[in-house]
């Protein structure tokens, strides 16, 4: 079997360039961003001036992740209040650009709110735009604690779960850090195994149709030195059969007040594998992705991405025969019709457990989450 195999001692390359920094050049306060389109093969930094270089960014998934998109959507806002931008407008804006991930809405909110809570004290629009800033940057740390505790959360519950160590966890999508302020949400439980000499084999789902996993989960794997096997998101069956896997572990872009799950789409046939495998199913999300004002599954809003993602095989850097760079090569006859939801929606009796910093959710009910949420200050209503 062609796969990647651990390294002991310590990560062997951390990532060095942060997934989203705030920076003042002579020029202006600007929001820099690890442009994820360009992974692995260029670690490239764009550098977002306004809102709706920020909005285009997060549309083309050069930022992505519920928890980043929270906290690029924060400072988004205050971009906007520092460079004198109409506040309200570029918070409509960015917390459109996309519908599925609750965090985006909740981190521009939250800026938002500073923003006119400030102006209503009596302060100036520098003062403002200050408190606007402040408050993205407490989203930003609070992020990264956060992340440290569902890690700690997600290790012990697979120690419960699965006495014994040698864990081989299958994961989808990327939820590492690039989708956070600190390690991520499911990738940070997955690496908290590796550390503690847990972790047998990190099991890689593709996750088409934008890859991912193949080019940002084992990525990140890969410089952290981590045991990881890449397969095709229609090879996880034949895993299952093979009985290679002990747990599910993803992430989520919203959780409605139900304990539906709504992650990148292919998690919920994973959910079924692992149920009729009798494999536990673990989501690992901060309480900011718990959305009570979403009753159900039904409820959530899904994104449809654009056909040529499924219709094309793009080549963003490598020149192909063919195709122009940033082009793409045709896979499907010319006029095929694509069906190209972004996510899937799992439902709550498929999920063994919701892990996050607060507490960890299991059996998954509306009561048990009602409960969690009340319990953080953190979860609002709209």
């Amino acid at each position: 079997m062609a796969d990647q195999y651990a390294q002991t001692g310590e990560d062997s390359r951390p990532t060095e360039i942060p997934a989203i920094r705030w920076d003042e050049p002579p020029e202006g306060p600007v929001l820099v961003l690890l442009d994820q389109t360009r992974l692995p093969a260029e670690e490239v930094e764009l550098v977002c001036t306004d809102a709706p270089a920020l909005v285009e960014a997060i549309r083309s998934l050069a930022v992505r992740g519920a928890p980043l998109l929270g906290i690029a959507g924060a400072y988004g806002v205050a971009l906007a209040a520092v460079r004198g931008f109409d506040v309200d407008d570029a918070a409509d804006a960015l917390a459109g650009a996309r519908p599925t991930a609750v965090n985006l809405a909740g981190g521009v909110r939250r800026a938002q709110s500073a923003y006119r809570a400030k102006l209503a004290e009596g302060g100036d629009a520098r003062q403002a735009a200050d408190a606007a800033l402040a408050a993205a940057r407490q989203l930003h740390r609070e992020d990264a604690e956060a992340s440290g505790r569902m890690a700690e959360r997600g290790l012990a519950l697979l120690e419960e779960l699965l006495p014994g160590g040698g864990h081989r966890i299958l994961t989808h999508c990327n939820t590492g850090s690039l989708v956070s302020g600190g390690e991520g949400t499911a990738f940070a439980v997955a690496l908290a195994a590796h550390r503690a000499g847990e972790l047998r084999r990190l099991w890689v789902d593709e996750t088409r149709p934008l890859l991912q996993g193949a080019r940002l989960t084992a990525y990140e794997a890969a410089r952290r030195g981590m045991a990881y096997t890449l397969l095709t998101d229609n090879a996880a069956g034949s895993l299952f059969a093979a009985g290679e896997v002990d747990a599910v572990l993803i992430g989520a872009d919203r959780i409605a007040a139900d304990g539906s799950v709504a992650n990148k789409v292919g998690s919920y046939p994973l959910a079924v594998l692992a149920r009729y495998h009798h494999v536990p199913f673990i989501v690992v999300a901060p309480v900011t992705t718990v959305d009570p004002d979403t009753p159900d599954g039904a409820s959530i809003e899904v994104e449809q991405r654009p056909g040529h993602e499924v219709t094309e095989v793009t080549a963003p850097q490598v020149p192909v025969v063919g195709a122009e760079v940033g082009g793409g090569v045709p896979v499907a006859p010319l006029g095929t019709q694509a069906y190209n939801p972004a996510f899937d929606v799992t439902p709550p009796e498929l999920v063994t457990a919701i892990v996050t910093e607060e507490g960890v959710v299991s059996p998954v009910t509306a009561e048990a989450l009602a409960e969690l949420c009340a319990r953080s200050p953190k979860v609002t209503t709209g």
